[in-house]
């Protein structure tokens, strides 16, 4: 009968090359669906532990399979593997050396946790019973993202139970939180073209104006929200660019402007899209202008099984004790984790990543963006700790 596997050690005596792999990818980031060097480099490092591995899933994703020593339930453990168009401007040894791209995410934590996961399952095979599927996706940052893909792919085939942990800056170092149903939002874009009639500055009568057809809009859309979607339905709608004219005394006769939507009930979701286009339509009407809207729907709200969530507040407060364990607040970013979990029970985590004294104080998508290394072992302990757990039921 096998007993409890404890790899506590084995993870502090990882910790070195976990951070070196870290700073290398670091230093060696690809954006989505971009991410060719860095899945062989993966897939190289997996096979050198001696993983059964397979490769192109779902695009670039590689996906490891280790066997225990008994049998048991299939448990998936996920880190996404893709980086963002965002120059890095930190001054350290582990800089992007890609002009405009960077980890400013905290992704490169990610696969470098998992991989440390992986070479102590494969290591200790006789102590643990089941499969562990190590899951790793690219394309998280852009949609229609990686994961749907990797399903369609069969990377979810025969799992019993999904785990993913996003190291997270908002949260000090030494937190591990989440919480039970919905988590994290659905993230819609939207891009709104107003096109008017251009003309002189001086005569506006004889122009249909996109600059303040446009600012009439962005006003009226946060109207949606304010004046229209329940007060404890918790939603946003942003405008977060508005592109028009190209001097002052010319009336523009385009204005572009883009933005975000955020839900997390999908009946508010619907309905923020059919309010969105009843005030274009009465908008256009109003200026007399032609007004297009492109909306397009992002990755569905991630929502965490009931009882995986209490696993997770059980195995956490046994690893961290009961201070270090929180009930996340509702996250208005989005994950494509989501998908995972429309299929199959799970829980997503976030372990914090955020320390002043090293520098982690930046927000995700910072171009300082970095993280107190130290979390990925915590990472690495809750992943390990929730597949443990379930596969001792």
């Amino acid at each position: 009968m096998i007993k409890h596997w404890d790899p506590t050690d084995e993870l502090k005596s990882a910790y070195t090359e976990m951070v070196e792999w870290r700073r290398y990818l670091h230093r060696h980031p690809e954006l989505s669906f971009q991410e060719e060097r860095t899945s062989a480099w993966i897939a190289d490092k997996l096979r050198s532990f001696g993983c059964k591995v397979t490769e192109r899933v779902g695009g670039y994703g590689v996906v490891a399979d280790i066997e225990g020593a008994e049998s048991g339930p299939c448990i998936a453990l996920r880190a996404d593997i893709d980086a963002l168009p965002i120059q890095d401007l930190k001054s350290c040894e582990y800089a992007s050396t890609v002009p405009g791209v960077m980890h400013a995410c905290g992704h490169d934590g990610h696969t470098s946790t998992l991989l440390t996961i992986a070479k102590l399952y494969a290591a200790n095979r006789n102590q643990w019973r089941g499969t562990r599927r190590l899951i790793f996706q690219p394309a998280e940052e852009l949609c229609p993202g990686g994961a749907a893909a990797m399903i369609r792919d069969g990377v979810l085939d025969g799992v019993d139970a999904i785990y993913g942990v996003h190291l997270w800056t908002p949260l000090p170092y030494g937190i591990a939180a989440s919480r039970g149903g919905a988590l994290m939002a659905a993230p819609d874009e939207f891009t709104i073209t107003v096109n008017g009639r251009g003309g002189h500055g001086g005569i506006p009568h004889q122009t249909v104006d996109a600059v303040v057809t446009g600012a009439t809009l962005v006003g009226a859309l946060q109207t949606i929200v304010s004046r229209n979607v329940d007060p404890i339905n918790p939603a946003v709608v942003t405008v977060g660019s508005f592109q028009a004219g190209s001097t002052g005394n010319v009336i523009a006769e385009k204005a572009v402007l883009n933005g975000t939507v955020r839900t997390f009930n999908n009946e508010v979701r619907q309905f923020i899209r059919e309010r969105m286009a009843s005030i274009i339509t009465h908008t256009a009407g109003m200026f007399g202008a032609s007004i297009d809207l492109d909306y397009r729907e992002g990755y569905p709200t991630v929502v965490n099984d009931e009882g995986e969530a209490a696993r997770f507040d059980e195995v956490a407060k046994q690893l961290f004790g009961a201070d270090g364990v929180q009930r996340s607040e509702l996250i208005m970013a989005g994950e494509d984790f989501s998908y995972y979990l429309q299929k199959k029970p799970g829980c997503f985590m976030f372990v914090g990543a955020g320390n002043e004294s090293c520098g982690a104080s930046y927000a995700h998508h910072h171009p300082r963006f970095d993280i107190d290394e130290r979390s990925m072992l915590m990472s690495a302990r809750l992943m390990i700790g929730m597949a443990e757990n379930r596969a001792s039921e």
